[in-house]
């Protein structure tokens, strides 16, 4: 089960696509964060939604808000993914061990082997303020998250 609005959000420190550390609570008291799960790199929804929020990033950093991308994939494969798209916001990698962090936001696909599109607004306390879960094939609309962000 994924996690809730309400709940704390769960700590992680996961390798970015630079190869640098991330940890989610180093945003404490600083920023609110957009944490967006996604499957893989490369593949075509991902693709259009991690450029849509490339796109749109201002509407983001305006509101002092820090957006972080997870997938499982490897750091070497989200650098070179990064490069291609123009991807200048963190993406993390959960690869290994594998999906410890998508299982603990409830987002892993034990099936698949994948994070399905978990998105979760975390305030500056570290407590989730908005989320919501859709099915590997189904985008999610860049627009909700922003509105969510709005209430604040």
């Amino acid at each position: 089960m994924a996690i809730q609005v309400g709940d704390k959000a769960p700590d992680f420190e996961l390798k970015d696509n630079h190869g640098a550390t991330v940890k989610l609570s180093d945003f404490r008291g600083q920023k609110n964060v957009v944490l967006l799960f996604y499957p893989f790199a490369f593949t075509g929804v991902c693709t259009g939604e991690l450029c849509e929020v490339r796109d749109n990033l201002p509407q983001f950093s305006d509101r002092g808000t820090q957006v972080l991308a997870v997938s499982n994939d490897s750091i070497h494969t989200l650098r070179v993914f990064a490069e291609q798209e123009g991807l200048e916001y963190p993406l993390l990698s959960d690869f290994w061990p594998h999906g410890n962090v998508s299982r603990a936001y409830g987002v892993f696909d034990e099936d698949k082997g994948c994070a399905v599109r978990g998105t979760f607004i975390i305030d500056r306390d570290g407590v989730v303020r908005w989320t919501v879960v859709n099915g590997l094939p189904d985008a999610r609309d860049l627009n909700e998250y922003v509105k969510a962000l709005d209430t604040l």
